[in-house]
């Protein structure tokens, strides 16, 4: 067996272990059965030692996929109700700073990382930017990368359950998205590729955060609020995206040790109850002066990425664009801010060692392009 034949054999496994859980998940009537199974078996099987694996390439298309589903849920009286997200908007700029502000303090007095690693790993966003940003200052690297890594990880993880709850209805009750691929005309399949191809190359153009991501959805988009066309891509065709994407997040942490991972993990969940306090205090206070539903701030607001959010939005028939606007301008708010700021509060310039100990390993192989 050749080098690449292992690594198909390899992929392969990964992919069958990732549709498992997602059966089983579907079986089981959670919500977003299979992105989140599809994650659950393979970070399991990554932590149990398994060789899984999921080539970097995957990641792109099943994202830009997910992007044209986004973008279908765009609706031509778009631009009437913009005005109406301003008070959101100036609450998403308070819980950005309430959010970094807590999960900096935490990061710092209760893991003991040093002063830069805790700032840069507590930024709710832009999981790129804060590494390079924050190995440029003398934080950890690594550690930077396992904490932004997780807080995606565990927040994907659990705000499905808490939105079914403050909706008082199953997610997995949700009817499908899209329609079964049997029933599914040929110029849907047309306009989906164009969208997907068009779309990354034009994100890239643009220099986009996520383009894979925001270049799909933004031409779909355009197509939808336009009234050309409200197709939406097949049902099964985003299934394999969700269980593939699952795939890619739980694959992450095949290049550290279950107890490296355990521990970061440990800290990534107390980081993300601070970060869901947070969210929930800040979307019930701009709920409360507005008419916007709870369950939709809380997921405008919460830094879990804004693909798998997305398909949370979609699950629950909230509004897409609403969830995508919100989740776009809290990355680029945290990416043109958290440096400047950082400058800013010298105080924040001491040690450069990680007092508990920087975690070992690769952080190449778990740093992946990111809409967190």
């Amino acid at each position: 067996m050749t080098f690449n034949s292992t690594l198909l054999a390899r992929f392969a496994m990964t992919l069958a272990i990732a549709g498992l859980g997602g059966w089983l998940f579907l079986r089981l009537h959670l919500p977003l059965p299979w992105m989140l199974g599809a994650l659950t078996a393979v970070t399991l099987c990554a932590l149990a030692k398994l060789p899984v694996y999921v080539p970097g390439p995957v990641r792109s298309p099943m994202t830009a996929i997910i992007g044209v589903m986004m973008g279908a849920g765009f609706h031509p009286d778009l631009m009437d109700q913009i005005m109406g997200w301003l008070p959101s908007f100036v609450g998403l700029v308070a819980f950005t700073v309430a959010a970094g502000t807590a999960c900096t303090a935490y990061l710092y007095w209760v893991a003991r990382f040093d002063r830069v690693t805790s700032y840069f790993a507590g930024m709710p966003g832009g999981l790129v930017e804060m590494i390079s940003i924050g190995r440029a200052r003398g934080g950890d690297e690594l550690t930077i990368t396992l904490m932004h890594s997780s807080r995606i990880l565990i927040i994907v993880m659990t705000l499905p359950f808490l939105v079914q709850l403050l909706e008082g209805t199953s997610i997995a009750a949700a009817p499908p998205i899209g329609h079964p691929i049997a029933e599914t005309p040929l110029t849907t399949f047309v306009l989906l590729f164009f969208c997907a191809v068009v779309g990354v190359y034009a994100g890239a153009w643009l220099g986009l955060p996520a383009h894979t991501l925001l270049g799909p959805m933004l031409i779909s988009a355009t197509l939808h609020v336009s009234g050309l066309t409200t197709f939406v891509p097949p049902t099964e065709i985003v299934s394999v995206a969700q269980v593939a994407l699952g795939a890619v997040l739980g694959s992450r942490f095949t290049a550290t040790t279950p107890r490296q991972v355990l521990k970061i993990l440990g800290l990534a969940a107390g980081m993300a109850l601070v970060l869901i306090s947070v969210v929930v205090i800040c979307a019930s206070i701009v709920s409360s002066f507005t008419q916007l539903s709870l369950a939709s701030l809380v997921l405008a607001y919460s830094p879990g990425g804004l693909t798998e959010m997305g398909l949370v939005a979609v699950s629950i028939q909230a509004d897409i664009a609403f969830v995508a606007a919100h989740h776009l301008f809290r990355v680029l708010l945290v990416m043109v801010c958290a440096g400047p700021v950082f400058a800013f509060l010298g105080r924040f310039g001491g040690s450069h060692k990680t007092r508990s100990g920087p975690v070992d390993g690769a952080a190449a192989r778990i740093r992946e392009t990111s809409d967190g």
